[in-house]
Parts: structure tokens; C-alpha cells; sequence
């Protein structure tokens, strides 16, 4: 499989596309695709519209894989294809390094808090088992940060 040098940015965000990735995000890093990557919304033709339709209203395509198929195909895009990649888990991505995606900068957005999760930084919240996932990201990467928009401050993780 190929290494694919056109994922500009991927970020772990739990509300995936939202008014910040499409407003802030995409344009920053230059992107002209955003991919989500998340089992469930991959097979939900509502989610998809509605994140469709938010994706596009600032001229951005989008795709929606299974953890799976973003590991057979994303090596596979066109070079013009500029993609910011969008994960809901940090298990979700591990297991995209795992299964050979080749992924060098990590931005951390909104990781929800509940019970038991520690914070690591504004907005991001990580549970015992979600902090050994990034973790293990962090060692298979260039970059790794936390980082709620582009113009808020940048913590290194």
C-alpha cells in the first residue's frame, strides 16, 4: 500500500463536521476534502446529509469511511484530493496507524467530558484507556497538539 502525502491535518473530534472544521479547520490547513472516519456514521445516510450539507456550504467536499475502508482506499487519492481527516475516538485512529495509514500531524479538538476522564487540555477530555490510545498515537506520529480552533492557544501533548 502506498503512503498518501496529502492528509494535511487529522484531528479527533467527537462532533466530527461541525462549524469548526468547515469554518476554521479545513481552510487553515488548505484543505479541499474533509473524510471522516467513524464505523457508525459511515453507515448513516442522516448523519452523512446533515454533515454533508454543513461540509459544503463553505465549498468542501466530503467522504464518509469506515475505519476499514479509509485504511483500503485513502492511500488510493488523487493528488489533488487535500484532505483533512476527522476521527471521533483516538481508538478510532490507532487503529488507522495500525492498519498502515501513514499520519504525521494530530490535532486534538473536542474530546467530551464524563466521569472519570482527566483533562488534557481545553476542551479534551480523555479516559485511563482513550490517554493509552493517544499514547500510542503520539509515538507514531511527527506532531501531536491540542487545539480547540486554529486561533486558540496550542498545547503541545
Amino acid at each position: 500500500m502506498g503512503k498518501p502525502n496529502n492528509i494535511l491535518l487529522t484531528r479527533i473530534d467527537n462532533r466530527l463536521i461541525h462549524g469548526q472544521i468547515v469554518g476554521n479547520w479545513a481552510g487553515t490547513v488548505g484543505a479541499n476534502l474533509i473524510v471522516v472516519c467513524d464505523d457508525l456514521v459511515a453507515n448513516s445516510e442522516v448523519e452523512q446529509s446533515v454533515m454533508r450539507m454543513a461540509a459544503s456550504t463553505l465549498g468542501f467536499d466530503s467522504r464518509f469511511f469506515t475505519v476499514q475502508k479509509t485504511i483500503d482506499v485513502i492511500a488510493n487519492a488523487s493528488s489533488n484530493q487535500k484532505i483533512l481527516l476527522v476521527c471521533r475516538t483516538p481508538e478510532t485512529l490507532r487503529k488507522l496507524i495500525e492498519g498502515g495509514v501513514d499520519i504525521k500531524k494530530v490535532n486534538i479538538g473536542n474530546l467530551h467530558f464524563a466521569p472519570g476522564k482527566e483533562q488534557i487540555g481545553n476542551k479534551a477530555y480523555v479516559s485511563e484507556q482513550e490517554e493509552k490510545e493517544v499514547n500510542f498515537i503520539k509515538k507514531n506520529v511527527d506532531e501531536i497538539f491540542v487545539q480547540d480552533t486554529p486561533d486558540f492557544k496550542r498545547e503541545e501533548y
